[in-house]
């Protein structure tokens, strides 16, 4: 069955309900379900939190016996697998629901197609493909860590016009006003991690942590750093999760960082460095789904030569600084223009004074 205007409009409900979990499911996905008999909503959800309900539980029963005969529909499609809960789409067929319609197939493995199975094997009738685009979107580092084994990147970063991020003196704050901090903020408060470098610890001595909105969750702090030099007393010791990347064994050191609470991986590369395409892989590896880059110029242009970077989000600022500053990465210079790094442009807005670009690799 082809899908209708009323589908359409269902399922924008039902990613409505999702975004609700948008700084709290990880590692799990986010996912709404809205339930719908005789073109009226019986019962919704979404998933809050991992090992909680899944969307369609909270639906079902919200639902009750008007859910015999409904239309349900997930932005994602029903577990098949015993997790920490019980496979939604065995739940979907227990309670006799007619229709299922979902925006997207789960990546996951573990289901793949296989929830949809169950829901045909029972004789309901599947839709598949409304709406897969802001689907896809509102889970793509959940997608990302399913099909690559690595997390979404996001690198974040604030500079002027002319593209500089700080004085040559090192001075940074404040470039960007306050509304496109407390947006940042929002982005620290969905990802599952940030990351920046060393330097940026020692020159800034940065929390980073959420403290522009409401969140319930902070994400873990990731340091690149790949000689175990960072400060005892950084700020971004002090509580919450800390990941340390180096590149050396220095057990003395590794014990006093550990000591702080923060967790050490040992990742080099040929050239003595941290290997930043296996501590994406490591992260992965941990439930990583989405981590947020905020480091200085050196970092910054690591990631991107490595090829670590799937989105930017830069904030330029209505001012100009001159050249002496510094920049937003270091990148080798270039002899042609077709060796340049092709970008596309994925969302560009105002937000307070400022303007915000998202932008991924072409």
């Amino acid at each position: 069955m082809s899908a209708s205007a009323d589908d359409y409009r269902w399922m924008s409900r039902a990613i409505e309900l999702a975004e609700r979990g948008l700084f709290t499911t990880t590692p799990n996905p986010r996912v709404g379900c809205v339930i719908v008999r005789d073109g009226g909503v019986v019962g919704e959800g979404w998933h809050v939190r991992a090992g909680e309900p899944h969307a369609e539980v909270h639906a079902l029963n919200m639902a009750g016996d008007a859910a015999r005969g409904a239309t349900a529909y997930v932005t994602l499609e029903p577990c098949a697998h015993h997790g920490r809960t019980p496979p939604c789409a065995k739940a979907l067929v227990k309670a006799g629901v007619a229709r299922v319609v979902a925006a997207m197939e789960d990546p996951n493995p573990l289901v793949a197609g296989r929830g949809l199975d169950i829901l045909r094997a029972a004789g309901i009738e599947v839709t598949t493909g409304v709406q897969e685009t802001p689907a896809r979107e509102l889970n793509i580092g959940f997608i990302s860590r399913m099909s690559r084994g690595r997390p979404w990147l996001r690198l974040k970063a604030a500079a002027t016009l002319d593209g500089k991020t700080a004085l040559d003196n090192g001075v940074s704050q404040w470039i960007t006003g306050d509304d496109a901090r407390r947006d940042a903020h929002r982005w620290r408060a969905r990802s599952c991690a940030v990351l920046t470098g060393i330097g940026t610890v020692r020159d800034d001595d940065p929390q980073l942590n959420v403290r522009a909105i409401p969140t319930e969750r902070q994400p873990m702090r990731i340091v690149v750093d790949s000689r175990l030099d960072t400060p005892l007393n950084a700020k971004l010791l002090d509580g919450g999760p800390v990941l340390i990347a180096a590149a050396v064994d220095n057990p003395e050191r590794i014990a006093a960082l550990q000591r702080r609470g923060a967790d050490v991986v040992i990742l080099p590369d040929a050239g003595g460095k941290v290997d930043l395409s296996a501590l994406l892989l490591e992260l992965g590896r941990r439930g990583i789904n989405e981590v947020l880059a905020e480091s200085g110029f050196k970092l910054n242009g690591s990631l991107l030569r490595e090829g670590c970077v799937d989105e930017l989000i830069l904030y330029l600022a209505p001012a100009l600084v001159g050249d002496a500053a510094r920049g937003l990465f270091n990148l080798p210079s270039l002899s042609s223009l077709d060796d340049k790094r092709q970008l596309s442009f994925h969302d560009v807005r105002q937000v307070g004074r400022d303007l915000r670009i998202i932008a991924r690799p072409a």
